[in-house]
């Protein structure tokens, strides 16, 4: 592994942690940015197809859906489909009569790289009042330090650390044994990936859900576990084969060099992306009955 992989990795898994840690603005902030730089990236790659979408106005859109994701009103999803009608507004006015082409990857790059990702932020900073300082600054420590009591620290932030804990075990189990047990190919979209790999990906992140469901004291830990596990580690391959095809499509072997060593934005995050949805509605609406 190159020097340059392992200065970026440090970095940004030490911006991660802060932003996770801190929650409440600066996290909202930080994504506001990693999805921005993301939707560059998305865009060039469909600019490489000839296409021309509405790019200023997406971005400014999925910025307005992050943005108001974090305050946890009750207009989040109504935002996307009004976004949505005006980029397709705004596209049937250009000079240039608009094609399906433009459209349809101006509507997807709203909801792929803006309006999904803003689930991370409805989980981390929406279930928590938005203040500066609310976690870790404000917080009771002696509980858990006394007692190594994961339950006492905020859910958004157990939950989301989890869950994106989740998505790493899934993506080095994946990686590392399917290098070493790796024999049947998973899909030509993507020629490394295997069926074994896939497997233990998943277990990796069922295993470790299950170990932090036992550890958050939910009841039936040991079903909310899998059961979470599961949809992590079956998501983010989701989103990793589907930032794929893009790629693939696109002719490229990176989404962008943003990050020295490992590629684009995009290359990093696209683990995160389909899961984000799929896990707040598990912590809305599947949990509570668990």
């Amino acid at each position: 592994m190159s020097s340059s992989r392992v200065i970026s990795s440090l970095i940004v898994g030490a911006v991660a942690i802060c932003m996770l840690v801190l929650g409440s603005w600066y996290f909202t902030i930080g994504m506001c940015i990693i999805v921005y730089l993301g939707q560059i990236e998305y865009f060039k790659l469909v600019r490489a197809k000839g296409i021309e979408p509405a790019s200023k106005i997406t971005l400014i859109a999925s910025q307005v859906l992050l943005l108001v994701g974090a305050i946890g009103s009750n207009i989040d999803d109504s935002l996307f489909p009004i976004a949505g009608t005006l980029i397709c507004f705004y596209l049937l006015f250009l000079p240039k009569i608009a094609s399906i082409a433009d459209i349809s990857t101006s509507l997807f790059g709203l909801f792929y790289s803006g309006y999904l990702p803003s689930y991370w932020i409805r989980l981390r900073v929406g279930l928590d009042p938005l203040t500066a300082h609310s976690f870790p600054f404000q917080t009771d420590w002696s509980k858990f330090l006394l007692n190594f009591d994961l339950s006492t620290l905020p859910r958004a932030f157990t939950i989301t650390a989890l869950s994106f804990l989740c998505i790493a075990a899934a993506d080095i189990s994946a990686y590392l044994f399917g290098k070493w047990l790796g024999r049947t190919r998973l899909s030509p979209i993507s020629p490394n990936k295997t069926v074994e790999g896939a497997i233990c990906g998943t277990m990796g992140s069922v295993s470790l859900a299950t170990i932090g469901a036992w550890g958050l004291h939910w009841h039936h830990w040991l079903i909310g576990g899998i059961a979470l596990g599961s949809l992590i580690g079956m998501t983010s391959l989701l989103g990793d084969l589907t930032e794929s095809v893009m790629k693939r499509d696109a002719g490229v072997k990176d989404s962008g060099d943003t990050i020295p060593g490992h590629g684009g934005i995009l290359d990093r995050t696209d683990s995160y992306i389909f899961t984000a949805p799929l896990v707040y509605y598990f912590v809305k609406l599947v949990l509570p009955l668990i």
